[in-house]
C-alpha cells in the first residue's frame, strides 16, 4: 500500500514508493477538493492494472454523465477503471477525458504503466479543478447581475432578477443551485421564470410536498400560462413515457419514492426540489431517490437549508451538486465536527467558499428596499382523500335532500357552506374530534410547513381563523409539531386583562412566542401586533374588507418591516372558486359579497352546484 500526496513530479512520486511500471497494486490518490487550498488529501482506494483492461471501464462514467466534469465523477471513474473492466469502449473514454489526459490513452493496444495512469488521472483532476474554479467565479459574479428580461407574466423585483440571472448561469453550466431566500421572497416565481425560458427536448420535474402540489400548478398557470404542466399525482397519474418535451411535471415526495423506478429512467432537463428540507436526512430513502434523478441542472428551494445540523446542508448540497462536499463521513470530520463543536472560523470560511457559488440566500432585511410594505399571495392547498370523501358526501347529501326556498333555503345553504369550509380546514373540526390531526388535512400540512419556516428564520407570525374550534386545534398541533412550549390563542373567550397580557408578550416580551393565533372576530380590529412580519389567513371570511382589517393588525403605523400575507385556499373546492372571483373583481368585492356569505344563498341550484362541487383534480393522492 502506498500513498500519493500530490507531489510536483507525479511519475517520480510513484516510482519513489517502489511501484514498478505496469505492476498491479493498490494506491490511494489525493485530489483537489475545490476549497481554494489547492490539492488536499482526500483518499480512496484504486487498483492499478494495464491500460487495455483498465481504461475502457471509464465508459461506466455514463451513469453519471451530467456530472462527468466534477471531482466525484473522476473519483468514480478511477475506481471503476481499475476495478471493473469493461472492454470495447475506449472511444467513449476518449470523449470524456480532458485533453491533458486524452493523448495518453489513444493506443488501445499498448499497456498503460501504473505511473502513467496515475499521472493521467492527476492531470484530469487538476484540469477539472481549474475548470471548476472558473465556473465558481462565474456563478459568484452572476449573483450580482440583473437578468435583462423574464418570460413570465409578472414584473420581477431587482433581487428576483438577480436570482434569475444566477439560476440561468448555474443551469447553463449544467450544475445545481440551492435557492434559500427567506420565506415570501418568491423562490417559486424565480424558478418558474427559469423553466419558462428553457428550450429543451426534455421535460422538467418539480418535486414538492403533497400540500404544495396544487400551488405549483396554480402558480405556473398564473405566471407562465404557455408552459405545459403535467400533474403526476393521484391514482390516475399518466405513464412516464407520455410526458411531453418542455413540460413541467409536478409530483410529490411520496410519489417520487413510490415511482422512482419510472422517474429515474427519464433524462430531465431541470429537476426542482421544493421545500428541500424534506431530504435533510441524507440516509432517508427520499434523499437517496432524489440523488439518482438524472438532470441537466438541479435546483433545491428551501428557506431553511440548515435547521439543526450541518449534515442537513450536506444532504441538500449533495443532491444539488453530487460530491461537492465529499463523502458524508468526510464532511462530518472535515467540516461539521470542527464547526459545531468549537465554532472554528477558518473551517467555516472554507465551507462557505465551497458552497457560496451554488447557494443564494437573501433575507427580507437585505432586500427591504425592493419590497412593498405589504405583499399578498394566495396559497393553494390540496385535499386528503378523507377530506375529499367528506366534501363530496356533504354536497350530494344537501343537494339530494333539497335546499327548499325562502328563509329555509337561506339557512340550509349557510349550513352547507359552513360544513364545506370546516372540511377544507380539517376533518377533525367538522367531525368534532380532538385527534388525530396529522396527515388528515392538506391545509393544515401546508400551514405547518410555512410556519415552521417562519419560526426557523426567527420571524413572528399571526394566524387568523374565524372558528374557535379550529384555533384550538391549531394551537395544539403547532406547539407539538414545531416544538414550542405553547402557541397562544386570542379569541372572544379571553378576558380583557388576558388579551392585554397576550399582546404585550407577543409585542415585547423577553421571549415572545413566534406564533399568535387570533380569532378573526376577536382580533380583527383594535389590536397592535406589529411584531409580526407574516400574516396567515387559515380560512377565508370572503369579505376583503374584513380580511384587510385583520391584516392591518400587523401592517400599520409602527411597523418597520415588510409584511407578507398568505391566504390559504383549498384547490378544486368552493374556496378556490370564490377566491378567484374576489381576485378578479377586487374593486367590486365588497359590493358583491356584502358583509358575509348571503350573496351565495341567492344562487339557484345549478349555480350553487357549479360553485361548490368538487373538481376531479382536487385530490392528488
Amino acid at each position: 500500500m502506498v500513498w500519493w500526496g500530490g507531489g510536483s513530479d507525479l511519475v517520480e512520486a510513484v516510482r519513489k514508493h517502489g511501484l514498478p511500471d505496469g505492476a498491479p497494486g493498490r494506491l490511494r490518490l489525493a485530489v483537489p477538493t475545490q476549497d481554494g487550498d489547492g490539492f488536499t488529501v482526500d483518499r480512496f482506494p484504486v487498483r492499478l492494472v494495464p491500460l487495455t483492461q483498465a481504461a475502457p471501464a471509464l465508459a461506466a462514467l455514463r451513469v453519471d454523465k451530467h456530472t462527468s466534469d466534477s471531482l466525484r465523477a473522476w473519483r468514480a471513474a478511477a475506481i471503476l477503471a481499475l476495478s471493473q473492466p469493461d472492454p470495447g469502449k475506449l472511444a467513449e473514454l476518449a470523449e470524456m477525458m480532458p485533453a491533458a489526459a486524452h493523448a495518453l490513452c489513444r493506443d488501445e493496444a499498448s499497456l498503460w504503466p501504473a505511473d502513467t495512469l496515475v499521472s493521467a488521472f492527476a492531470h484530469a483532476t487538476r484540469a477539472t479543478y481549474m475548470s471548476e474554479k472558473d465556473t465558481a467565479r462565474e456563478l459568484r459574479d452572476a449573483q450580482e447581475e440583473l437578468a435583462p428580461d423574464a418570460r413570465v407574466e409578472a414584473t420581477l423585483r431587482p433581487y428576483q432578477r438577480r436570482g434569475l440571472a444566477w439560476l440561468r448561469a448555474v443551469a447553463a453550466h449544467h450544475r445545481g443551485a440551492l435557492l434559500a431566500d427567506d420565506m415570501g421572497l418568491g423562490k417559486t416565481l424565480q424558478t418558474i421564470a427559469l423553466l419558462a425560458e428553457r428550450t429543451s427536448n426534455r421535460p422538467h420535474l418539480v418535486v414538492c410536498p403533497t400540500s404544495v402540489v396544487g400551488n405549483w400548478t396554480r402558480e405556473i398557470a398564473r405566471f407562465a400560462p404557455d408552459l405545459p404542466v403535467v400533474l403526476h399525482h393521484g391514482p390516475s397519474r399518466r405513464e412516464v413515457a407520455r410526458f411531453p418535451d418542455g413540460a413541467v411535471v409536478v409530483t410529490s415526495y411520496n410519489l417520487l419514492l413510490r415511482d422512482i423506478d419510472l422517474l429515474s429512467i427519464l433524462d430531465w432537463d431541470v429537476v426542482v426540489l421544493d421545500e428541500a428540507q424534506q431530504i435533510k436526512n441524507q440516509a432517508s430513502q427520499t434523499a437517496k431517490a432524489a440523488r439518482i434523478l438524472p438532470a441537466q441542472a438541479r435546483v433545491a428551494l428551501t428557506g431553511t437549508p440548515v435547521e439543526n445540523r450541518l449534515g442537513e446542508l450536506w444532504s441538500i448540497m449533495d443532491f444539488v451538486n453530487p460530491g461537492i462536499l465529499g463523502s458524508y463521513s468526510r464532511f462530518q470530520k472535515r467540516f461539521a465536527s470542527p464547526i459545531e463543536s468549537r465554532a472554528d472560523a477558518r473551517v467555516t470560511e472554507r465551507l462557505r467558499g465551497i458552497v457560496q457559488p451554488f447557494l443564494l440566500r437573501r433575507l427580507k432585511s437585505e432586500v427591504a428596499a425592493d419590497l412593498p410594505a405589504k405583499q399578498e399571495s394566495t396559497v393553494a392547498c390540496t385535499l386528503t382523500s378523507e377530506q375529499a370523501k367528506l366534501y363530496s358526501a356533504a354536497v350530494e347529501r344537501a343537494m339530494n335532500d333539497g335546499l327548499g326556498s325562502g328563509f329555509e333555503r337561506h339557512g340550509r345553504v349557510l349550513k352547507l357552506l359552513t360544513e364545506l369550509k370546516q372540511i377544507c380546514n380539517h376533518p377533525a373540526q367538522f367531525l368534532r374530534q380532538e385527534h388525530p390531526l396529522t396527515g388528515r388535512s392538506g391545509k393544515l400540512a401546508r400551514a405547518t410547513e410555512m410556519l415552521a419556516e417562519a419560526v426557523a428564520e426567527g420571524a413572528q407570525s399571526l394566524v387568523f381563523t374565524q372558528y374557535r374550534v379550529m384555533g384550538e386545534l391549531l394551537a395544539t398541533h403547532l406547539a407539538a409539531e414545531l416544538g414550542l412550549e405553547k402557541v397562544p390563542f386570542l379569541h372572544g373567550g379571553v378576558s380583557q386583562p388576558g388579551r392585554d397580557a397576550m399582546v404585550a408578550e407577543f409585542q415585547s416580551g423577553d421571549d415572545p412566542p413566534p406564533i399568535l393565533i387570533v380569532s378573526l372576530k376577536a382580533g380583527g380590529t383594535g389590536l397592535n401586533l406589529t411584531a409580526a412580519t407574516h400574516v396567515l389567513h387559515y380560512d377565508r371570511w370572503w369579505n376583503p374588507a374584513v380580511e384587510d382589517q385583520a391584516t392591518d393588525r400587523a401592517h400599520r403605523i409602527g411597523q418597520t418591516k415588510p409584511v407578507t400575507v398568505y391566504k390559504l385556499v383549498t384547490g378544486g373546492t368552493l374556496e378556490e372558486r370564490i377566491s378567484d372571483l374576489l381576485e378578479r373583481k377586487r374593486s367590486l368585492a365588497e359590493s358583491i359579497v356584502g358583509t358575509g356569505e348571503d350573496w351565495i344563498t341567492n344562487m339557484d341550484d345549478k349555480q350553487l352546484r357549479q360553485l361548490i362541487e368538487l373538481s376531479d383534480v382536487a385530490v392528488t393522492e
